[in-house]
């Protein structure tokens, strides 16, 4: 079924892509916003239990769901179960989450108008356009789409994968894509996120949300349980995302940039991008041509994953 619902659900988001101010993203910031409300009230305990609450309920109640489909209608209930994977991961995985932002940039790029690229990568990043030197833009843009790709389809990949086959239907991609949204809401500094998706854009978008409030931001204790349980979420993924670059390009290479990182203990995001630069062998005068480089070193890494997700899903049937 993981397989089958991966190739589906990635089908299905070429052709209607899920967009940063869907209706699903409106309910996820609502939802965050709940327990907020309800139950962060600043004591050290609350943080946990808002992080608990915003995360580990929406990944329980797909798991539930996932349960009582295939046990209540035989047949039936698996082939609901089968369209309840493709919808979770189909809101949860995707290229198309990011890939037009990076099109629209190396279009610009190519036809010889770095101006309207800065403009476009910074409206991405939601910075102003100024904080994007041309000098850098190149980097910026790799090193920001390595990570927009590692966190809207290998680490989703990942969770779902070693979830569903521990039995927890689609589990997984609903408690990275909810770790991820928490750590970015429960944070006062999230608008200032380099790697901001378009969640927080949804405040401003909200009609009963006050222009003067800021309603993302929360209690200490609530801002430490979400970063903390971030980096945990992320840091098995981060790792399989470095281990598949090093598979599909320069092996020698991306392994001593992943030691030389554990020995400065940088952030995630900066494993990826010293995994990707050695990967792709990237020096100084990085050149246009590259960004094709990168493009096909993400596609190489989805094939790997679709053909170990295959390998794990046929060893399952077999066995």
């Amino acid at each position: 079924m993981s397989f089958f619902a991966i190739v589906f659900a990635l089908l299905l988001e070429q052709v209607r892509p899920m967009l940063g101010n869907s209706p699903v993203n409106r309910a996820a910031w609502r939802w965050a916003r709940s327990c907020a409300r309800s139950l962060d009230a600043g004591r050290s305990h609350h943080g946990a239990l808002v992080w608990a609450a915003a995360v580990l309920l929406p990944a329980l109640l797909a798991f539930g769901v996932h349960v009582l489909l295939v046990w209540s209608w035989g047949w039936v209930g698996t082939a609901l179960a089968f369209t309840w994977h493709v919808l979770i991961l189909y809101i949860t995985l995707g290229f198309r989450q990011f890939s037009h932002h990076f099109t629209a940039v190396r279009n610009a790029l190519e036809d010889g108008q770095p101006e309207t690229a800065q403009k476009s990568l910074a409206h991405w990043m939601h910075l102003p356009p100024e904080q994007i030197s041309q000098q850098t833009l190149l980097r910026t843009l790799m090193n920001y789409s390595v990570v927009a790709a590692h966190r809207h389809v290998f680490a989703v990949l990942g969770w779902y994968a070693v979830l569903a086959a521990l039995g927890l239907g689609p589990a997984g991609a609903v408690l990275y894509r909810m770790s991820e949204f928490a750590a970015r809401f429960f944070d006062t500094k999230s608008n200032d996120d380099p790697y901001a998706s378009e969640y927080h854009s949804l405040l401003q978008e909200d009609s009963t949300v006050d222009a003067h409030q800021n309603l993302s931001a929360s209690s200490l204790p609530a801002q430490l349980a979400a970063q903390t349980a971030w980096w945990w979420v992320d840091y098995l993924p981060a790792r399989l995302t470095a281990l598949g670059f090093a598979v599909v390009g320069s092996f020698e290479e991306v392994l001593e940039a992943w030691r030389a990182h554990d020995r400065s203990m940088p952030s995630h995001d900066a494993l990826i991008h010293a995994c990707m630069a050695a990967s792709l062998n990237l020096k100084d005068d990085l050149q246009l041509s590259q960004l094709q480089q990168l493009v096909g070193l993400v596609w190489r890494t989805v094939v790997l994953w679709l053909m170990l997700i295959a390998l794990l899903t046929l060893a399952k049937l077999l066995g």
